[in-house]
């Protein structure tokens, strides 16, 4: 891009509106902005509901299963330990360009609320949620029932409308949650500083523009924003200086460290999930790990060392530790090649030229690979997994088709398309502020203002956690 971010705008303490007076007394124990971003994270009811959202297993009963909030939490602790490491290399490449103290410990706060925010927007039941969602308005938009006063929906949404609904995503999701500030002192908003909100903008690509995970450029792998929030977008990318001009944009350099923070919670955690609900055992895995590496000598010192571990042990409770502290010990190698990668690749990163995950091209790339794909070999196609993703599927496109088809005429004022009694009924099980939001936001155009109420009921699902989702729809059904 040629162009080079610096870390004055990187770490940007403006927040989007200015916060709120606090009381004299506070100012004895002064907190500082990142504080202050840490607090409202973990205050607000959308980080909480995550206690009761799918990692891995949906719907699932044991109390030992990762939720969103657990795996959130570990996600932030590895991405703060992976600042701490690159502002302490010892090439000392990055602290001569942070000049105090302050800046330089201003990098493991950020990705430590990145990474507790990094999932806020991820609907009910995992990121199956996510796949449900667009596959539901893909199906709907083809139907010729479909229509408002007589059109096809398709028709009247424009094509980045119907592709940011075609293309629901978590990630875009989060970003719409924390652009919802309009003034302090709402306890429904977070009002964050952009440094960190930029950090959390994987992909910074509309729908129109993202392309797939098979393009070799990262950031347009998936949509990091939805039309509603692009002028928010474009706002925050100018404000910390990822925007490159001519419309490209740059990741935020703590985005690399973020997402490899998630890679390496899910990598090893939900693994280590499934060996506890006895997915797999430790002889399948230690043949599959085996197979898989034959041609990578650092995988294969890697599965070298579990079999040293569970050597002589035949109790369960003693493999069971002994395979967690593997773990521990992998993710352990798995952070220093992330946070060795992004110091090789600093400058590149720096001029938004480095377009790959970070732990691409280490020396355990090829282990990483092999613990996602022995997620898809001992997980993913379980049975057990696979009846749960069907009753997830069932839950939310029923209430998709409930509450969607009930918000067509929500504004409607002419007789022929004003909402029968179920249809007023159900808008008015939709929360207040996200009606509120609506009609702020709205324009007059049909358009416009039918996308705003899709995505007010995209809002109200997303947000949902599993067991609401899964009450409501049997509430809905009981008759």
């Amino acid at each position: 891009m040629g162009a080079r971010m610096n870390w004055g705008q990187l770490l940007s303490g403006q927040t989007q509106v200015p916060r709120g007076t606090e009381p004299e007394e506070f100012e004895k124990y002064p907190m500082n902005d990142l504080e202050k971003d840490y607090k409202a994270i973990i205050s607000s009811a959308a980080f909480r509901r995550l206690q009761d959202k799918t990692q891995v297993f949906p719907l699932d009963k044991s109390d030992f299963v990762r939720t969103r909030l657990t795996h959130s939490l570990e996600v932030s602790t590895i991405a703060r330990q992976l600042g701490i490491m690159i502002t302490q290399n010892h090439t000392g490449y990055l602290q001569t360009e942070l000049q105090t103290k302050e800046s330089v410990e201003r990098i493991p706060a950020i990705l430590s609320c990145a990474g507790l925010l990094h999932d806020l927007g991820n609907p009910p039941f995992g990121h199956f949620g996510e796949v449900v969602i667009g596959e539901w308005f893909e199906n709907e938009f083809k139907k010729d029932g479909f229509c408002y006063k007589g059109t096809a929906v398709a028709n009247i949404l424009s094509q980045q409308m119907r592709r940011d609904l075609e293309n629901f995503e978590g990630n875009a999701q989060a970003l719409r949650i924390l652009s919802k500030i309009k003034n302090k002192g709402q306890s429904h908003e977070i009002n964050l500083t952009t440094g960190v909100i930029g950090s959390l903008i994987k992909y910074p690509t509309g729908s129109l523009d993202f392309t797939g995970k098979w393009d070799t450029d990262i950031r347009k792998h998936k949509l990091g924003y939805f039309y509603a929030e692009q002028e928010t977008f474009e706002k925050i990318s100018k404000e910390i200086g990822t925007w490159m001009g001519g419309g490209d944009v740059a990741r935020h350099p703590l985005t690399f460290l973020m997402e490899a923070a998630d890679d390496i919670a899910y990598a090893t955690a939900d693994l280590e999930d499934a060996f506890k609900k006895q997915l797999f055992n430790l002889k399948e895995f230690i043949a599959y790990f085996e197979h898989e590496s034959q041609a990578d000598k650092k995988a294969v010192l890697l599965i070298e060392n579990l079999k040293e571990r569970v050597e002589g042990i035949s109790d369960d409770e003693s493999r069971m530790i002994a395979f967690q502290n593997w773990m521990d010990y992998a993710r352990g190698w798995l952070m220093y090649c992330a946070a060795f990668n992004f110091s090789k690749n600093y400058e590149a990163i720096m001029r938004g030229d480095f377009l790959q995950e970070l732990l691409e091209g280490t020396f355990h790339e090829g282990s990483m690979k092999i613990f996602k794909n022995a997620m898809v070999e001992f997980v993913y196609e379980d049975a057990e997994i696979v009846k749960l993703e069907l009753s997830a599927k069932k839950i939310i496109s029923s209430l998709l088709a409930d509450f969607i088809y009930a918000v067509i005429y929500m504004d409607e004022t002419e007789e022929a398309y004003r909402l029968t009694k179920a249809q007023k009924k159900l808008c008015s099980l939709l929360p207040d502020n996200l009606r509120e939001d609506y009609k702020r936001a709205k324009t007059g155009d049909a358009g416009h203002d039918l996308y705003l109420r899709f995505l007010m009921v995209t809002d109200f699902i997303s947000g949902m956690t599993d067991s609401y989702a899964k009450n409501l729809y049997q509430e809905f059904n009981a008759y």
